[in-house]
Order: structure tokens, then sequence, then C-alpha cells
């Protein structure tokens, strides 16, 4: 049977989390007898989207390299357990919009986050029955596009789209997309970019300027659902 999948993002792309992650984390950071400069939200948001090790490197700067994955894993462990309490800000009309999807189309979460991140969004705002499978940097120790393309075999997903926020998400989603074309049979995947998010990506790429647009996107760029 012939499959049609969308991917998502999470980070800017179903909901957003920055204020429920800046407490969390900041909870921590003012613990740490070596760090002392609390986050911002809008330091955040320009992380997300990253791998967690980068985002380690590059907060953390003028520690060890090990010594910053220390403590990105102490923030990320707090960060998760902050979220399963409190949850975060999903954007308008999401649920419903996900209600409709979910009749056609195979759902799918793919992020670079850590282990346990994705569970605490569905487990806290209850939308585990909306997505079929998960995927994570912190599952695999894989780029996105790696797992993108793993979601696609394994759920044998003959067509999908990515729906994303950040350059990081389209050129992930554009290397994947070229590796799964080149299966026999070939795979098709395209791009889809959330423009409410955090990021921007190249002139001239589709995009949604709401969730709630994302059904007729979605037709649009796959064709009706089969």
């Amino acid at each position: 049977m012939f499959r049609q999948g969308i991917i998502f993002d999470l980070d800017g792309t179903l909901w957003d989390s920055s204020e429920a992650v800046v407490q969390s984390w900041n909870e921590v950071i003012r613990t740490f007898s070596d760090f002392h400069e609390l986050i911002s939200v809008e330091k955040m948001q320009s992380y997300m989207g990253m791998p967690m090790d980068e985002i380690a490197y590059a907060f953390f700067q003028g520690l060890s390299k090990p010594r910053a994955l220390e403590l990105m894993d102490i923030c990320m462990a707090n960060e998760n357990a902050y979220i399963l309490r409190n949850g975060g800000r999903l954007f308008d009309g999401l649920e419903d919009t996900l209600k409709k999807l979910r009749e056609n189309y195979f759902l799918a979460i793919v992020s670079n986050c850590q282990k346990g991140y994705i569970e605490a969004f569905l487990t806290y705002h209850h939308m585990e029955n909306y997505f079929q499978d998960i995927e994570s940097y912190g599952n695999t120790g894989l780029q996105k596009g790696d797992n993108i393309r793993l979601v696609m075999e394994r759920d044998r997903i003959d067509s999908a789209v990515y729906v994303g926020d950040t350059m990081g998400d389209y050129t992930e989603t554009m290397r994947a997309a070229q590796e799964v074309s080149s299966f026999r049979p070939p795979l098709k995947l395209q791009f889809l970019h959330a423009a409410y998010g955090f990021g921007k990506v190249p002139e001239g790429t589709a995009f949604i300027s709401d969730i709630t647009e994302l059904p007729d996107a979605t037709e649009r760029i796959l064709g009706s659902p089969q």
C-alpha cells in the first residue's frame, strides 16, 4: 500500500517551549560552581534545531568540552522533568489540525533534541495518539537527515513532507531527499517551511504561515491522500 507521511520538527513547528526550557535551565545553572551565565529566551531560540553537543559547546564557552557536555546533560534532565510538569505553548489550532491529518497521513516527529524530550511533549499535552513514530538525536546520535531517512525506511513511507522552521531543518531535509531518491524504488521527500517558527530558509521555499494551513499545503505537495 502506498503510504504518505508528514514528519515534523518539534520546536518552532508544533510548539514554543522556549520559556519553559529557559526556566528549567536557569534553575540548575544557578547551582553550578564554574558557570554562571543565565540563558535568555532569545539565545535559546537561536539554538533550537541544533544538535545537543553543538549547543553545549556554543553556550558553555570557556569550559572544556567534557565539562560542557556534563553541564548540558544536567540541563537537559531538568528540562525534561520541567516539561513533564509544565508543558509548553502549543501553536493555535495544532490539535484540530493533527486530528484532520491523522485520518490520511502517517505522522511522525524527528527532532535534534535529547532523549525524553519528545516524550515529555507527548505526555504532558496528551498527543500520543496522533503520532505513529518519533526519533531524535538523543536516541540515535544521528543527524536530522539520517533520522528522517531512518523513519521513512522503517515505517515504509513512500512519499513525505518534512515540516520544519530552521535552515538546519531545510538543509538536512534536502540531504535526506537526495539520498532516498536513489533508493529502488525511489522515495519522495520534500520540505515545507513553518514560517511562523524561529528561523529562515531560502527564498522561494514552500511555506505555511500558520499550522492550520498544513492540510491544504500537504495536499498541494504530495497530491490527494491515497
